[in-house]
């Protein structure tokens, strides 16, 4: 299964953020999708569940929800 697949049907929920994912198109002209937590949604970007492999870290300085990969 690719890693950008998700299992959940529900979207993500780290206190009041949710996790958002979007496709970008890069320099080169390659799409890449990218995750991001928001406590306001983007247009442009949907919710979506945590996906599979990755953990969720905290910020230290700023309080902000990312994802980093599994070891």
């Amino acid at each position: 299964m690719p890693e950008w697949e998700t299992v959940e049907d529900s979207p993500f929920k780290y206190g009041d953020y949710t996790l958002y994912t979007k496709e970008v198109t890069l320099r080169g002209g390659r799409k890449q999708r990218i995750y991001f937590f928001s406590k306001n949604g983007k247009d442009d970007a949907e919710p979506c569940a945590k996906p599979e492999g990755y953990e969720i870290k905290v910020n230290e300085k700023t309080g902000l929800p990312f994802l980093k990969k599994s070891k």
